[in-house]
């Protein structure tokens, strides 16, 4: 079976019970010191070490003889990039740190779509576990997901107190527009960073459906997201902005922004 080394390999056990255990500790510390389920501190830590349990059972799986250990490989990927997005705002930006900076609650759509990539895996692996043994195009996928998380989260260093997970639609004081670093590169750096993770997770993953699915959702919904937010920057910035379009472009395929003339 498939499964066996998971059934026998008794340190995987003992692993998956030093995660819990670590990770179920932390809570029940910030459950007893911080006053309960309703804290905010706790809210954080549940969170927290929810990803972390997910991204331990992740390097399990990944570490087994099995045909689900590319699996493992995702589920690190994915449980390390919300983690991340939490941490990194925590460092660079505290004054807008949120429960919502985990990202883990971003959109209906977005956890559509995470379910719809979980379901496509696990069918295509009943029916044909073999399909989801391409480890170079897997290993493309880890790449892709590298390459992705290191550009965000570079973007996001980069910009310090100017980053935000939303756009802004009234400018706050000290709100500067930054164009050095990975933003000499492209304008928006951080939607090209997750975009690029999002098309590898799903080759780390073997979906041909899911694939072209999340490339052809993700481009649209940035092309969108870019034109929303550069009216807005447009109108925070002018000619500083105007000159900065003229000279970057938004980093995605095809994808040119809010030109004040031109519909999506």
């Amino acid at each position: 079976s498939s499964l066996q080394y998971l059934y026998t390999d008794f340190w995987l056990y003992l692993l998956l019970l030093y995660i819990i255990l670590y990770n179920g500790g932390l809570v029940l510390f910030s459950f007893i010191t911080t006053g309960g389920i309703q804290s905010e501190f706790y809210k954080v830590a549940v969170r927290g070490c929810f990803l972390g349990l997910t991204f331990g059972i992740g390097y399990l799986i990944s570490c087994s003889h099995t045909t689900l250990n590319h699996f493992g490989w995702y589920l690190m990927g994915l449980s390390f990039f919300h983690f991340s997005e939490y941490l990194t705002t925590a460092a660079t930006n505290p004054s807008s740190l949120t429960l919502d900076s985990y990202l883990l609650d971003h959109s209906r759509e977005y956890k559509m779509a995470a379910v719809a990539s979980w379901l496509e895996f696990f069918v295509e692996w009943y029916i044909a576990p073999g399909l989801k043994q391409y480890f170079y195009l897997s290993v493309c996928g880890v790449l892709l997901v590298l390459f992705g998380e290191s550009l965000r989260k570079a973007s996001m260093i980069t910009a310090s107190t100017n980053f935000n997970h939303y756009v802004q639609y009234v400018k706050r004081p000290g709100h500067q527009l930054v164009t050095k670093g990975v933003y000499s590169w492209c304008r928006h750096p951080s939607y090209v960073g997750w975009f690029y993770w999002s098309i590898g997770t799903q080759l780390i993953l073997c979906n041909p459906f899911c694939l072209i699915a999340y490339t052809i959702v993700s481009w649209r919904f940035f092309r969108e997201r870019i034109y929303e937010e550069e009216i807005y920057l447009l109108n925070f910035f002018g000619e500083d902005y105007l000159d900065y379009q003229k000279s970057v472009g938004t980093g995605l395929p095809f994808i040119v922004g809010y030109t004040g003339y031109s519909a999506l």
